[in-house]
């Protein structure tokens, strides 16, 4: 199980960049929330970032928030992604898993889940959405939700699907 500062260190850059060019067009106040976080963490003002070219930002941005220190700023970057741009990707997946959801937010999740139903609900995100993104959303349900299930912890190791590379 990766934390969500190290799934930034990780994942392809290609997937990274979506993640926050996403927050930069769709979702405003989060980026801007995300990137005085990092601004506060290089002992900058934002518009010091802000007049850096986008791809240059970004990337700065990227590697500033794939620091140990940055784990709350990253899990907001990756949680704000999901919830807004992989929303469906949430509710299939809680769906199969029966877990009661509003858009895919889970006031409580159960605290055991039947291995079997949770590969299969793997299996049917794995048929419908790149294996990256299913790596990141799993490995930032399981650091940020409370949630500890040992057979989610088992395909988190042991399947090369949901391994980023």
């Amino acid at each position: 199980m990766l934390k969500c500062h190290e799934l930034i260190g990780f994942m392809p850059a290609p997937l990274a960049q979506e993640i926050v060019e996403y927050l930069f067009t769709q979702e405003k106040a989060a980026y801007q929330a995300i990137l005085g976080a990092v601004a506060e963490s290089l002992r900058v003002r934002p518009i010091f970032l802000q007049r850096k070219p986008r791809v240059q930002r970004h990337a700065d941005m990227l590697g500033v928030l794939s620091r140990p220190r940055m784990e709350e700023a990253a899990a907001m970057l990756l949680r704000e992604w999901l919830l807004k741009a992989e929303k469906g990707m949430l509710i299939e997946f809680l769906g199969d898993l029966g877990v009661e959801n509003e858009d895919g937010v889970v006031e409580e999740f159960p605290d055991e889940m039947d291995p079997d139903k949770l590969k299969q609900a793997v299996e049917n995100l794995l048929a419908k959405h790149t294996p990256e993104k299913v790596c990141v959303y799993l490995n930032t349900l399981r650091s940020t939700s409370g949630i500890e299930w040992k057979s989610l912890d088992d395909l988190l190791a042991n399947d090369a699907r949901l391994q980023i590379a």
